[in-house]
């Protein structure tokens, strides 16, 4: 299968090799010293700032974005949350769950945020701003570095959602002023699901070693605390860290991540060229590098989703939802070449011949 999904992706034959090992006892020197050379990677491709630290909970993004929710606020903050799709839905979901007061900026599906919407909100006391800023359920990519000149402005603390956007597009930690921005290891590090990271600024270790987030599992108190000696309080998902490391270092050896992200931006590019002579719609005018979103204008998406795999062994990414039937995502992360994505360009041509498109 060719898989232009937006997570899992389709991972390098290294990061595969090393999931075929034996998993190792991880309360070790050596095990410490790779979780060690992670947070070191983590930092640099995040440009954090200094004294900033990496956190790798075994959860996916989801369970990162509630930890940075929990060990950052409390029921005494106002929250701002962009809400423009089902992760950004998500935020406000754990804001509930955990009775922290919230605003919403709620924008249709590819909506971009002006700044108009966004000041809407200067000086109302809010206290923090959560964000996706690639929302991947419909690919558009807010400006992190306009929301961060606005938290900056308003002294509220940055959450950022990078689950999507972490390589695929260009992030500058200390640039935009965020405090905690957070990945997962099944997107563009091209790894198996079941490891998130949180990079933390120095306010927002501050805040963490303070705030009771009235768990356990998720706490980043113990995290950073264990972290100091280069491990986790609980079991980690041991293999994936693993390849984690090797994805990090092979980035790191083959240009850096400035290399990786113009990678993806290229694949992007080349793609969305090939696709102008399909009945096929942008969803959004500010895509991320990491996803194209379209909406077909003569046949459901899902049903474009279901051929292609049933017939074509292919996978691109449906949508759930009352968007079901009305896009579909092509992911532009993980292991692939301009070569991969002609063979999806061949199979749209046959959907076109066939009538089905």
């Amino acid at each position: 299968m060719k898989n232009f999904a937006v997570g899992p992706v389709t991972s390098d034959e290294d990061i595969l090799a090393i999931g075929a090992e034996q998993v190792p006892y991880f309360r070790t020197s050596e095990f410490s010293a790779i979780m060690l050379e992670n947070e070191k990677l983590m930092l640099k491709f995040m440009k954090a700032p200094g004294s900033s630290r990496t956190v790798f909970l075994t959860g996916s993004g989801t369970a990162a974005m509630e930890a940075a929710v929990v060990n950052s606020l409390t029921k005494e903050d106002k929250a701002l949350v962009i809400n423009g799709g089902s992760f950004g839905h998500r935020f406000c979901e754990i804001l509930d769950i955990h009775g922290i007061p919230y605003e919403q900026i709620e924008l249709k599906p590819g909506e971009g945020l002006t700044k108009e919407k966004l000041y809407s909100f200067d000086g109302k006391g809010c206290t923090a701003l959560l964000v996706n800023g690639c929302e991947t359920s419909t690919g558009v990519k807010y400006d992190v570095e306009q929301i961060g000149a606005f938290c900056r402005k308003n002294d509220m603390f940055y959450i950022l959602d990078a689950v999507s956007m972490f390589i695929a597009d260009p992030i500058d930690m200390a640039k935009i002023n965020a405090d905690i921005v957070i990945t997962g290891s099944q997107k563009a590090l091209a790894c198996p699901p079941g490891v998130s990271v949180a990079v933390l600024s120095p306010r927002s270790v501050e805040r963490a070693y303070k705030i009771n987030p009235g768990c356990m599992y998720l706490s980043f108190a113990l995290a950073l605390s264990n972290g100091e000696r280069g491990q986790t309080p609980f079991t980690p998902a041991v293999g994936t860290l693993l390849q984690i490391n090797a994805r990090l270092r092979q980035i790191d050896e083959k240009g850096g991540i400035e290399a990786e992200t113009a990678r993806v931006a290229a694949l992007a590019v080349y793609f969305r060229e090939k696709i102008a002579d399909f009945p096929f719609e942008f969803v959004t005018n500010s895509p991320s590098n990491a996803v194209t979103s379209l909406h077909p204008l003569t046949c459901p998406a899902y049903k474009i989703f279901t051929v292609l795999k049933d017939e074509y062994g292919i996978w691109i990414c449906p949508n759930g939802g009352d968007l079901k039937d009305k896009i579909f995502r092509v992911g532009h992360i993980g292991a692939l070449k301009k070569e991969d994505y002609d063979c999806l360009i061949a199979a749209f041509s046959d959907l076109k011949k066939r009538g089905i498109i």
